[in-house]
């Protein structure tokens, strides 16, 4: 009985948070679908969370792109399909890697500085004093970052995904012998819009998640230091699961028959 009792309470437990984070995204989208939205705060947002991100993304994307391309190479020449290099590689940056990749760096870098800030904010009380000074926490602190995210995280993948084509280009053409010209148009060729469009769907689903967990941990830390420890690190763990089932959902929609 006693583990029938902590299996109740850590199902109860679960879906009390589930709740939580559903209120909390309620919340948030409403206050980022009505005005005044702090246009400032945004851009200063969408500057740290898109400019400041593209090192980490774009070497994560460029080695990526190269380890793809090399890698395909080496399981295709046992097939004698070595031709399908460019193309596997153009498929697979788009669709999947180039936004996987790039929202799982960028949750680890901006959903814990979010969880952190607004982690520190709440333990030091200075929410409550927003809240003292008739200014709306989620209209000031949540939705700007939730916008940003949104709205930047395509932006960055799409240069991803520049950034990792061109990976398997050098590798293709100054390593495996390709030629340069060929190389180009069967990645042309075999490229749909389809592919660059779905990875950009995910590209905003991602961001809205990493902008999600890091505010809604970091909102309702509690604890001092060591609630912000648990608060960024729950962060960061929280954003990259639903990164991945989020990502598989997506691809349910757009390629299942």
């Amino acid at each position: 009985m006693n583990f029938v009792a902590m299996v109740g309470r850590l199902f109860l437990g679960f879906l009390g948070t589930l709740g939580q984070i559903g209120t909390f995204t309620g919340t948030a989208l409403s206050h980022c679908m009505t005005p005044p939205l702090y246009c400032g705060i945004i851009g200063r947002q969408m500057l740290n969370i898109g400019y400041f991100s593209l090192p980490v993304v774009g070497m994560t994307a460029l080695f990526t792109g190269m380890v793809l391309a090399l890698q395909i190479y080496i399981g295709s020449s046992r097939f004698d399909a070595e031709v399908a290099v460019a193309t596997i590689v153009v498929i697979g940056i788009t669709r999947e890697l180039g936004p996987v990749l790039a929202g799982l760096m960028v949750a680890g870098r901006v959903s814990a500085s979010m969880a952190a800030e607004l982690g520190t904010m709440r333990v030091t009380e200075q929410i409550d004093a927003l809240t003292t000074l008739s200014t709306n926490p989620f209209k000031y602190l949540v939705a700007p970052r939730l916008i940003a995210a949104t709205v930047v995280l395509p932006l960055l993948v799409a240069v991803a995904d520049t950034i990792g084509v061109f990976g398997g280009y050098i590798i293709g053409t100054e390593k495996l012998g390709f030629n340069s010209a060929t190389y180009i148009k069967n990645t042309l060729d075999f490229m749909e819009p389809i592919d660059v469009i779905s990875g950009l769907v995910k590209a905003a689903a991602f961001g809205f998640i990493i902008a999600l967990m890091g505010c809604y941990h970091g909102y309702n830390s509690q604890g001092g230091a060591q609630g912000v420890g648990r608060a960024t690190t729950n962060a960061v763990v929280s954003a990259s699961v639903l990164i991945l089932i989020a990502n598989f959902i997506i691809t349910e929609l757009f390629f299942t028959r």
